[in-house]
């Protein structure tokens, strides 16, 4: 019979990879519709335009590779990349810049409104509750995470929304080192997962203090 703890652990570890999902989702999801919203219409005429998992689970980014990286300490993953055709905007360049920027930025708004819910609940009720205190830690869960894929996906290195947003700014020129960097896109994203990502992710409690009031 498994103990309280391995319990916990497994409960901890499905609640992350729920709420991971669904903000990886509403990321995508944002893409999409900014997309559309500019004269493109293929994530919503392939049925992308939705909150509904079944249509955006990647097997190996959305379920195996969040279990296997909550194991070792942390939660990653992603899902099904909402297709849009950048010939079809009315202006790429702009579009491109607005298509990326939208991702991150959903993530972030997401992270403010429940780092708000926090801030009132700990102003409003009584913080030694247990029910609150199990509210207020789910609730940070999403803010943390959100963050986290904030500013993840703000990396300027191809595949990360940080590198489409460099690259629509950069002049013409820079577009074949955009393709070099692009076909290497994977490899660069575990480099930043596992080599980098200590130096970038001291700014997490940081913006989760501003938010929420309180410490991680």
């Amino acid at each position: 019979m498994a103990s309280t703890d391995t319990m916990g652990f497994y409960m901890l570890t499905i609640l992350f990879i729920v709420i991971l999902i669904f903000s990886v989702i509403i990321h995508e999801v944002s893409h999409g519709l900014m997309a559309d919203r500019l004269g493109d219409p293929t994530a919503r005429l392939r049925g992308r335009l939705t909150l509904n998992p079944l249509k955006h689970i990647d097997p190996i980014g959305s379920i195996i590779v969040p279990i296997i990286t909550s194991i070792a300490g942390f939660t990653f993953g992603w899902a099904k990349p909402v297709p849009y055709n950048p010939y079809n905007l009315k202006d790429k360049r702009r579009g491109e810049f607005l298509i990326a920027l939208v991702g991150p930025l959903s993530n972030l708004v997401i992270a403010i409104i429940f780092g708000l819910i926090i801030r009132y609940v700990i102003g409003n009720f009584d913080i030694e509750s247990s029910t609150i205190i199990s509210f207020v830690q789910v609730t940070s869960y999403i803010v943390i995470i959100n963050i986290v894929l904030a500013v993840f996906n703000l990396v300027p290195i191809p595949p990360l929304d940080g590198s489409k947003l460099l690259f629509s700014v950069l002049p013409n020129q820079y577009s074949r080192v955009r393709h070099v960097l692009e076909s290497y896109g994977p490899i660069l994203a575990l480099i930043v997962v596992f080599f980098l990502w200590q130096f970038i992710s001291p700014v997490i409690p940081w913006i989760f203090q501003i938010l929420t009031g309180v410490g991680v």
